[in-house]
């Protein structure tokens, strides 16, 4: 067997297996010199939603989290009521890869509909418009989508502002999971407020783990008559920060000279340099040019086990022999082409 090149210095496992930028690890450092009121009684807490009021663009109520599950359980548990239901595509975060949480915390049920490269369609939610005003049926209340998807493709603004429309026509709600919205914003050309306000979405969660913070999420609410009770769901869900200065001192920084969008379209670059790379090995098949950090591809599936010791990644959908590359805001060049190289050299041993 030929020797292989070395491994790449970074994970495309995922875009959380990246520590945090610099930035962000100063800002926490200064945010902890002396004491500070805690549960956001703080300045670190009231500059980061103001400064999350000034991207977004919009007098919207802010709250920060722990995480993105837990502000998701927030956001959807403010907008729900138990005997409503949240549409969403199958392989959404929130069916997938939450436990259960929006369902056991909200008592609402989670309706999956089939997705469509990830996403979700108007014509998808139609049949459960019927279920409206039947006593038989849970309620449709919120339509939840991904930006990114779990698919890695990026809905456009004007999807977007289709499915709010569709929503508000039939008195329903449209929450955004913005785990990766710093990557969708970036790879769109667009501005957060196109992407967000403009469009009518009511609820936000604004990711930064994936893109370079250590923790911490924020809950975004762009409809006033939701507001009011939010902080108590955020109390009840244990998404309250005792010392939200931590949190608050990371989004700045983060927010500050559009470090966000930097880290984003990094990452971004960086896919596409992979998929640029990998596609020269006849065995590698790209399920679709890369829209954000996400590179899909189609592997031999007998090979999975070398390219995972060698340089571990997850399978994705191993009936359709795929896996996912995650990039992120720290993966450099000469990452992408050592992992790129030993991909090939593997794939081309007989």
């Amino acid at each position: 067997m030929a020797s292989l090149p070395p491994g790449p210095s970074c994970s495309f496992a995922s875009d959380n297996a990246a520590g945090a930028s610099p930035e962000v690890i100063e800002a926490i450092a200064a945010a902890n010199a002396g004491p500070a009121l805690a549960y956001g009684e703080d300045p670190w807490t009231e500059g980061a939603v103001d400064a999350l009021r000034e991207v977004l663009g919009a007098p919207a109520e802010i709250l920060l989290a722990w995480g993105g599950t837990g502000a998701n359980v927030v956001g959807l548990a403010t907008m729900l009521q138990p005997w409503q239901s949240i549409l969403t595509v199958d392989s959404a975060h929130i069916v997938v890869d939450e436990a259960g949480a929006p369902a056991r915390f909200t008592g609402s049920v989670v309706t999956p509909v089939a997705n469509v490269e990830g996403k979700l369609v108007p014509d998808a939610i139609g049949p459960f418009l019927e279920w409206a005003g039947v006593e038989h049926h849970p309620q449709p209340r919120v339509v939840s989508i991904s930006q990114v998807t779990e698919m890695g493709t990026v809905y456009t603004a004007e999807e977007i502002g289709v499915l709010a429309d569709v929503c508000h026509r039939h008195d329903l709600l449209l929450h955004v999971d913005g785990a990766r919205i710093a990557n969708a914003v970036a790879a769109s050309g667009r501005s957060l407020p196109e992407m967000i306000r403009d469009t009518g979405v009511d609820a936000l969660t604004f990711g930064f783990t994936k893109n370079g913070g250590v923790f911490g999420e924020a809950v975004v609410l762009l409809r006033p008559d939701l507001a009011p009770h939010a902080r108590y769901v955020r109390k009840q869900a244990g998404q309250l920060v005792s010392k939200s200065r931590f949190v608050g001192a990371q989004i700045q920084a983060l927010l500050a000279d559009d470090l966000w969008l930097r880290n984003a379209r990094q990452a971004n670059e960086m896919a596409a340099r992979l998929a640029g790379l990998v596609v020269a090995s006849d065995q590698v098949e790209l399920v679709r040019p890369p829209e954000a950090n996400a590179v899909m591809a189609r592997i031999p599936w007998g090979r999975l086990d070398e390219l995972q010791s060698w340089s571990f990644f997850w399978p994705w959908d191993p009936a359709d022999s795929q896996v996912r590359w995650m990039t992120g805001f720290a993966t450099a060049p000469a990452d992408v082409d050592a992992f790129a190289a030993g991909v090939a050299a593997i794939l081309a041993q007989v």
